[in-house]
């Protein structure tokens, strides 16, 4: 039993990742050859706003058998000029996130929630013609009408890590990304076994300086 569960759960892992994977490539390619002229991108001094959607399963490490969908706006302040060398030479950028809808689709219910994330650091490296890609790791909060993982907490933090681009546009960009997502009530509850899961994340939005 023990060696199945195990098979099982490199199973979810390695068919999330292929998954998410292959819908990032295709986006990237279909959105790169759907574009006219590139917008500016990521500058000093620029901001950026977006409107994002996400989707993904549970992985081991954590409750298992749960999927997740949020829905979200961004604003972003990109903070310096380009630095480091190669091809770490990038731009940093800090972020929010309000997340109107979360849904947390449990073995025992549907939970909805909101949230909070005041916390993103995200590095966009050098654009390569259209395609701008970025890290990012962020943070923040959630709050469900469900306890998330059942028999835990309505009340819970969110920590993110993220590599993704933008495909660059005449006045918008889409942006496609692969997102690792833990959700913990850090102790809240007695029971804390946590949810981790691979999400893909779409936005379309736009970079600009005033």
């Amino acid at each position: 039993m023990t060696r199945t569960n195990g098979w099982r759960g490199a199973f979810q892992v390695s068919s999330s990742w292929v998954f998410s994977s292959s819908v990032f490539s295709l986006v990237v390619l279909v959105a790169g050859l759907g574009f006219g002229q590139a917008e500016a991108g990521p500058e000093e001094g620029g901001h950026e706003v977006q409107v994002w959607a996400g989707g993904g399963h549970s992985v081991p490490g954590g409750t298992s058998r749960t999927g997740i969908f949020d829905l979200g706006l961004r604003y972003g302040w990109v903070i310096t000029g380009a630095h480091l060398p190669g091809i770490l030479r990038g731009r940093f950028e800090y972020a929010v996130d309000a997340v109107p809808a979360y849904l947390i689709f449990q073995p025992a219910n549907t939970a909805y929630g909101v949230g909070f994330n005041p916390l993103g650091l995200k590095w966009n490296f050098e654009r390569r013609g259209r395609i701008s890609p970025y890290l990012e790791l962020s943070g923040g909060t959630l709050f469900s009408d469900h306890n998330v993982p059942t028999g835990t907490d309505t009340v819970n933090f969110t920590s993110a890590a993220a590599l993704g681009t933008h495909v660059l546009g005449a006045k918008y960009n889409w942006s496609v990304e692969v997102r690792y997502l833990h959700i913990s009530n850090a102790g809240l509850a007695t029971a804390n076994p946590g949810l981790n899961t691979v999400q893909v994340r779409l936005g379309v939005g736009k970079f600009w300086r005033k």
